[in-house]
């Protein structure tokens, strides 16, 4: 059903709206988004779409082709590969670093578990789980770490969101498994030394490694 035209809707709101159906699935990979259909979809000209597509592309959720059309980004058994180890590089190294800070003071992981365990839908849990990695970059100091990670972050949600619809799909547990590893995490930056919380991070990111698709 199309929406009736609205002057006032931003491309931060179609940005955020397309942004909301690909993180969920709901928008398939591979799917085109063509200006003219997805303006009258959402009842707006084709100027804020436009602008909505080229944020998303800069996120890594979308891309164009050589003819400038515009589709949802599919990862690749590569894709997929690179982002591991990215991770793998940078958040063992963010927790040691991040040690002694959150040790003095982790009300803010505390939280994010705390919501993760409310969660009411597997994307929630997604946008809960890397909202608590990057408490933990942030918490390191290393601005341009963190900011590396950032740089990441869209196609991050698209890489963990698809891996957590998978493992949802074969063990239901993705929710538990989430909030007992981070607790796990929580609990060693309380009581071990920086070492012992970049090797359990460590461990945690490669828990991931059965799950990345077979490389082609």
């Amino acid at each position: 059903m199309n929406l009736a035209p609205n002057p006032a809707f931003r491309s931060d709101s179609a940005a955020s709206l397309l942004r909301t159906e690909i993180l969920n699935g709901t928008t398939s990979p591979g799917t085109l988004l063509a200006e003219s259909a997805v303006a009258k979809r959402l009842g707006v000209s084709r100027v804020p779409v436009r602008e909505a597509l080229f944020a998303l592309e800069r996120e890594g959720l979308v891309e164009f082709s050589a003819t400038g059309r515009a589709f949802v980004k599919a990862l690749t058994p590569q894709d997929f590969e690179e982002l591991y180890v990215l991770r793998l590089t940078l958040e063992p190294l963010a927790s040691r670093l991040a040690a002694s800070t959150l040790k003095a003071d982790i009300t803010q992981l505390e939280k994010n578990v705390a919501a993760t365990r409310r969660a009411r839908s597997v994307q929630e849990v997604t946008r809960l789980d890397l909202e608590f990695h990057q408490l933990i970059l942030a918490a390191s100091g290393n601005v341009r770490l963190l900011k590396l990670w950032r740089s990441l972050r869209g196609e991050l949600e698209l890489w963990l969101g698809r891996l957590h619809r998978s493992h949802q799909l074969q063990t239901r547990e993705t929710l538990q498994e989430t909030v007992d590893a981070h607790q796990g995490i929580v609990e060693s930056f309380q009581t071990q030394s920086p070492a012992a919380c970049e090797r359990l991070m460590r461990e945690h990111i490669l828990g991931w490694r059965e799950w990345l698709p077979l490389s082609s």
